[in-house]
């Protein structure tokens, strides 16, 4: 039998199949919410017939990719500009031809990596259309990877390209990892971090082991983020969602600091000053 590719309209993750799979794994662990309908699981053919691609620059020399409309968790897959070659981080929900152009004009990807399995997306497109020689995943969440190959599983830290370093943080999932680009001063958090925008600025951090089951993280989970992520300097953050700036080190200390005052929540805590 031929294996195919099928994607959950429901979160958009993708897996291999001899034909349509019964459920989506993703969608049956503790931080996806279940369908309401019911499982609704597309092949690539009824994807690409579906969506269109969509694409925009929130810095220089970084692209988001996404599709339209909104398929899935409406992920966003970042190119990255560095020395050496492009690097892809998370992944667009999947890459209709023009967005693989795009990308094919950019320079290709020589370097692609992910936070955890809520943002590897399409990134079996990227290992199929440009063949990148690493492939970076935290070893922890190798489960979750049938979709493509990991070539680089990350233990604690790997530089993907000069001034761009991978750090594990665990907490949202064992194998959690952000991406630093100490050039830019930007973080590519994962779902380390929530953000609340009014708009396109942002309003309000949080944190979560699962969003939509609100359980919040631990506290020794949060000291480990805290250990991580205070010591790296950004001022500005993307999500596999959304990019926002300005987002300081300084102002994810103060959400670490308030989880350890008291009980784990999941409630967001406003950013301070006068945004």
């Amino acid at each position: 039998m031929t294996l195919s590719m099928y994607a959950c309209t429901h979160c958009g993750h993708w897996q291999q199949w001899f034909t349509t799979p019964p459920a989506c794994p993703v969608c049956c662990d503790v931080r996806n919410a279940l369908p309401e309908e019911g499982w609704d699981l597309c092949d690539e053919k009824r994807v690409d017939a579906l969506l269109v691609a969509d694409w925009y620059r929130p810095a220089p020399g970084v692209t988001g990719f996404r599709a339209s409309p909104a398929f899935g968790l409406g992920s966003t897959g970042w190119l990255i500009e560095a020395d050496g070659g492009n690097v892809a981080w998370e992944g667009a929900p999947y890459y209709p031809p023009d967005a693989l152009a795009e990308i094919e004009r950019l320079g290709g990807v020589t370097r692609l990596g992910a936070s955890h399995v809520h943002g590897y997306g399409a990134l079996w497109q990227l290992q199929r259309r440009f063949a990148p020689e690493v492939v970076a995943v935290g070893v922890q969440d190798l489960p979750w990877t049938k979709a493509f190959r990991v070539t680089w599983p990350v233990d604690e830290r790997l530089e993907l390209a000069p001034g761009l370093t991978v750090h594990r943080t665990g907490g949202h999932f064992p194998g959690h990892c952000v991406l630093h680009d100490e050039r830019r001063k930007i973080l590519f958090c994962g779902d380390a971090l929530k953000v609340d925008l009014d708009g396109t600025a942002p309003r309000a951090l949080s944190c979560h082991k699962a969003y939509h089951a609100r359980i919040p993280l631990s506290h020794d989970e949060v000291r480990h983020y805290r250990s991580v992520i205070g010591a790296l300097d950004f001022e500005a953050v993307a999500t596999p969602f959304e990019f926002a700036a300005p987002v300081t080190t300084t102002d994810v200390l103060r959400l670490f600091d308030h989880q350890l005052a008291g009980r784990p929540g999941t409630a967001a805590l406003r950013l301070g000053g006068d945004r």
